[in-house]
């Protein structure tokens, strides 16, 4: 059989004006966010310098879960992504169950990162509560949105810029630090990590583990760009590539630094950027990473509303969703979608208001382990999808290397990682919790395709 491309271009509704340069640079900083600047203290909390092993674990799902997604963007750039191929490889109630449940998780998130951003500015500028700078924020990035998604992701290029170079200058000092270069500083080497490595034991790494996933949650956010981006065959590729890198040196590196600095007792595991800075004595330091905390989690949150916003705009365009949340601005944004998109964050600063210091936390719980279910999808489309194009001589425009062999070692290690979780009671309980929302999106997808098909086909 004649080989042939399918390399398709994405809704012709949605601009393509994203450029090559913003997808990579999105692809390295979309998961810098909430998750690494504050959940790696709560991880090194729960685990002790274990959460490294946890980390380990994380990083090779993601980037085996990145890999099989860049061949299937490559192939079908479209703004539902991971949804769409569900449906392609397993039917309509799969994509958009999947593509429902992304969405809710990334609603949450939006409001975690809000919340996260603005706790984190009151602690070194105490003059605008917590609750008003999480409502300013999601004004601000809400108009951002609204403005087009060149804007968009220019605004995403340079908050990845400063991330990028904000965590290569941590991992310089943290190295100086234990090295012991720094003068008048003593170094405490890696005494923190050797001298009880898992104080936890395998309860530990597997409640770090569901907060480490969190951290790489919204990495998959660069399938759902690459449906609004100049030459996305070639873009997805070169963005796909520096997962690898990225995970090694920015998570590995800069929690090897963390649990290495900051006994597991100790108080700057709450804001764990700032805590080694200010044991490595650094005037001003602590206070200039925690700005760039903050910046980190608001460009988190500008690409988590772009992501929500593109998916429920997907849904609505393949009938899963109702129709007028595909409407568009004259600057081709789906304004409807952004709208309810950010409005459970809106909703979330006025709990913050009645409710100080509590949100956030609850928020964490909720969106942990709904990745899971959303990587292990993606696996198992592009099990199919692959398998299928190989059987009917499909040209595809990227094709994931070590295939089946490293997509079905995907699987088996989201496989281990649901055992272990069932193995700690904090992580059992947000596992069922997980199960029991996908078990209720299902049933509300089917039974609303049942009564779409009726609508169309009465008897």
């Amino acid at each position: 059989m004649t080989a042939k491309s399918t390399a398709v271009r994405p809704e012709s509704h949605l601009g393509h004006t994203m450029k090559p340069r913003q997808l990579t640079m999105m692809g390295l900083g979309s998961a810098i966010g909430a998750g690494l600047f504050l959940g790696s203290g709560a991880g090194v909390q729960a685990a002790g310098p274990a959460v490294l092993v946890s980390y380990l674990v994380a990083g090779t799902l993601i980037i085996l879960v990145m890999w099989a997604l860049g061949e299937m963007a490559a192939a079908n750039p479209t703004s539902g992504a991971f949804s769409v191929y569900a449906e392609r490889a397993l039917g309509k109630t799969a994509g958009a169950t999947v593509g429902w449940l992304w969405w809710l998780q990334l609603v949450v998130v939006i409001a975690a990162e809000a919340l996260g951003a603005a706790g984190l500015l009151f602690s070194v500028w105490p003059v605008i509560p917590v609750w008003a700078l999480a409502l300013i924020f999601m004004v601000v990035f809400t108009a951002i949105n609204l403005t087009g998604v060149r804007n968009f992701g220019e605004f995403e290029f340079w908050f990845a810029i400063l991330k990028v170079l904000a965590i290569v200058l941590f991992l310089g000092v943290g190295a100086a630090l234990l090295l012991g270069l720094l003068p008048d500083v003593a170094s405490a080497g890696l005494a923190n990590i050797t001298s009880d490595f898992a104080p936890a034991g395998l309860g530990g790494i597997a409640t770090a583990l569901f907060v480490v996933i969190f951290a790489f949650g919204g990495t998959e956010i660069v399938a759902v760009a690459a449906a609004e981006t100049e030459d996305p065959e070639h873009s997805v590729g070169r963005a796909v590539r520096t997962v690898l890198w990225r995970i090694l040196v920015f998570y590995i590196g800069s929690v090897f630094v963390i649990a290495a600095v900051l006994p597991v007792s100790s108080e700057g595991l709450a804001s764990p950027f700032a805590g080694v800075l200010d044991a490595a004595r650094i005037p001003g330091a602590g206070t200039a990473i925690t700005l760039v905390a903050v910046v980190a989690l608001l460009s988190a949150l500008n690409a988590n509303l772009y992501g929500a916003s593109r998916m429920v705009y997907s849904l609505a365009e393949r009938g899963e969703a109702p129709r007028f949340l595909s409407r568009l601005s004259g600057a081709s944004v789906p304004m409807v979608a952004v709208g309810i998109s950010v409005a459970f964050g809106f909703f979330a600063t006025v709990l913050e208001l009645l409710f100080p210091d509590r949100i956030l936390p609850a928020l964490f719980q909720l969106v942990g382990s709904t990745c899971l279910v959303v990587w292990g999808t993606a696996l198992v489309s592009q099990l199919i999808l692959r398998r299928r194009a190989d059987r009917d001589g499909t040209a595809l425009p990227l094709r994931m290397k070590g295939f089946p062999g490293l997509t079905i070692f995907g699987l088996v290690l989201l496989a281990l990682i649901f055992a272990v979780g069932f193995s700690a009671e904090s992580s059992r309980i947000q596992l069922l919790s997980t199960f029991a929302l996908v078990a209720g999106l299902a049933g509300a997808c089917w039974l609303g395709a049942r009564f779409a098909a009726r609508g169309r086909h009465p008897k």
